[in-house]
């Protein structure tokens, strides 16, 4: 897993052999917090569009910067080898930048894939992708999942406060009656 953890200096090498061979660069990006099947159907839509399927991630101070200081719950790394862990991902980068927008610069993937809720005209990438002779494509959300959701649904069910112990072998912890 850890080998498909990259810098960006790193991709630019490994996407100039992909692309000197005819292959088709696929980027996207995010947090990706809670890993959750919206973002493996995501993932897998965006890899439909080319050879090789690049995840640009946020590191925590980026996360943080654009979702709160209560955000990430999983730190960069861990978030990191999840990805690297998918067969469908390629290779996983961090930025540490509010949009990938310098990622992709450097990167100048043919495809930036990005979900379906977000306006391609708006976002700040678009132009930068463009600018290297890329196209950016929005795919369908997968109805019923999102991170914001599920973090409300953790906080329904065991925000009450009452909670039982639990032995998970390792010491035990807590959960919701």
């Amino acid at each position: 897993m850890e080998s498909k953890i990259k810098t960006k200096e790193e991709l630019v090498k490994i996407i100039s052999d992909l692309k000197s061979q005819g292959k088709k660069i696929v980027t996207t990006n995010g947090a990706f917090d809670i890993l959750h099947v919206g973002h493996i159907k995501s993932f897998e839509r965006a890899r439909e569009f080319g050879d090789c399927l690049i995840v640009g991630l946020n590191t925590d101070e980026s996360v943080r910067h654009y979702k709160g200081p209560k955000r990430p719950l999983n730190p960069e790394h861990d978030r990191a080898l999840m990805l690297a862990a998918l067969e469908v991902v390629d290779y996983v980068v961090l930025f540490n930048e509010d949009t990938p927008s310098e990622l992709l610069d450097a990167l100048k993937p043919d495809i930036h894939v990005k979900a379906a809720d977000y306006n391609v005209d708006k976002m700040p990438e678009t132009p930068v992708v463009r600018k290297n002779g890329g196209e950016v494509v929005c795919v369908p959300l997968e109805p019923g999942y999102a991170t914001t959701d599920l973090i409300g649904e953790i906080l329904k069910r065991f925000g009450d406060g009452e909670h039982e112990k639990v032995d998970s072998g390792r010491g035990g912890y807590e959960v919701g009656k």
